[in-house]
């Protein structure tokens, strides 16, 4: 079973909240999770993060493979070091026109 740390999204249309689950990676966005481990509000300035930092370790202890956004704001909230490795791009640079 491969298992993510990943956003589950709550809220309104315009009014975003987020919760940090730990989810089998085979699930719906929004369906079952196996253990909230805190929130994150994009809403308020700054951004709102909480997050149980001994849950989180223990995840990624445990080989759970978080997302890169859940990866950046682990980071912000100081569980994990960020690497001097960058992750490479998802999308592919625009060429430019001669």
């Amino acid at each position: 079973m491969a298992v993510k740390m990943r956003l589950t999204r709550l809220g309104d249309k315009d009014n975003a909240l987020y919760r940090i689950v730990v989810v089998d990676a085979r699930v719906a966005r929004d369906g079952a999770y196996i253990e909230k481990i805190g929130h994150y509000n994009p809403n308020t300035n700054p951004a709102e993060v909480v997050v149980d930092v001994e849950k989180a370790k223990k995840w990624l202890a445990n080989g759970v493979q978080p997302t890169e956004t859940v990866k950046n704001i682990l980071v912000k909230a100081g569980v994990i070091e960020k690497s001097d490795k960058l992750s490479p791009s998802k999308t592919n640079p625009k060429k430019k026109k001669k």
